[in-house]
């Protein structure tokens, strides 16, 4: 679907916004604006990374917003964000991409047709924006999700898929962090063609936001040595439990065993005491090895 969002009648610039376009329409706008087959070839694929390109007299740029549909276990950068493709040159900015961004609309409304978008440059500015804005949401509930898990893992509590869990917001951060990483030579790119104090504006942004991920990250790989660490911990503590015990039965069992053994010429086996006698001596043995490791502090 094709949408003008402004004409150069009414403005400086053309605006084109396609969503989902077929072939056809791409082509045509393409041939309208003398846009690069090969980039042209690039907006179609959906797994592009966030980039910044110049070809002749036009400029070609990838933005990756944050995908409100994402499960909770996607991972992967074409599952958690959504690609918006930008060509531009002087007197036209061109925007494709396949879901609906309502943030578009609000662009044209408040800025572009209020005159305050001067040139496509402006335009692009407003769009990385409300790019940016689309990841508070998700990295703010990732924060409060680390905060849920703390004390599931210090209280020891069995969560199922705890791991799965915590590796699937690991991974999701580190896609965010990745897209702000890559997205910073678009960045660079509007120096000197928008204020200063828009400019400065969006670098505070990507600063907030990288490090709200990198700190996501920080705390999920803490939250993972934690319980593996307490994992550890319990699986000693049962090893030194059944120690504990085995060592207890261990002599017990070697007693039991001589004299289990059915050898004619065994003279306590005539003792008339000798079960009370054999008793005794293995309740002597096991309180003393309860005694000596009282004495070592191991119980």
């Amino acid at each position: 679907m094709t949408n003008i969002f402004l004409e150069k009648g009414k403005g400086e610039y053309d605006w084109i916004d396609l969503t989902h376009p077929t072939k056809a329409e791409l082509n045509e706008v393409a041939t309208r604006y003398g846009l690069h087959a090969a980039l042209v070839e690039d907006c179609l694929q959906p797994d592009h990374l966030p980039k910044h390109e110049v070809v002749g007299d036009n400029q070609f740029v990838i933005l990756r917003a944050f995908n409100e549909n994402a499960t909770e276990e996607a991972d992967t950068i074409q599952e958690v964000t959504d690609k918006i493709a930008v060509f531009f040159g002087s007197d036209f900015i061109v925007t494709v991409h396949r879901p609906e961004f309502p943030f578009l609309t609000e662009i044209k409304k408040e800025f572009v047709e209020a005159g305050k978008c001067p040139s496509p440059y402006h335009v692009l500015f407003r769009l990385f924006s409300h790019v940016i804005v689309t990841y508070d949401k998700p990295l703010s509930h990732l924060m409060r999700e680390i905060d849920l898990y703390e004390p599931k893992i210090f209280l020891q509590r069995k969560t199922p898929d705890l791991l799965k869990d915590l590796y699937y917001m690991k991974r999701r951060a580190t896609v965010m962090d990745n897209v702000f990483e890559l997205s910073k030579i678009i960045h660079e790119n509007l120096k000197g063609k928008i204020s200063a104090l828009q400019y400065n504006h969006l670098k505070d942004e990507f600063v907030r936001l990288q490090t709200s991920t990198r700190q996501v990250t920080d705390n999920v790989t803490n939250l993972l040595n934690i319980y593996i660490s307490l994992s550890a911990q319990r699986t000693g503590e049962v090893m030194r439990v059944l120690t504990v015990f085995s060592v207890f039965f261990m002599p017990l069992t070697f007693i039991v065993g001589i004299y289990g053994m059915n050898f004619d010429h065994m003279p306590e086996l005539r003792w008339y005491y000798g079960y009370f006698y054999a008793i005794l001596f293995m309740v002597g043995v096991t309180l003393s090895i309860y005694l000596w490791f009282r004495r070592k502090g191991w119980m």
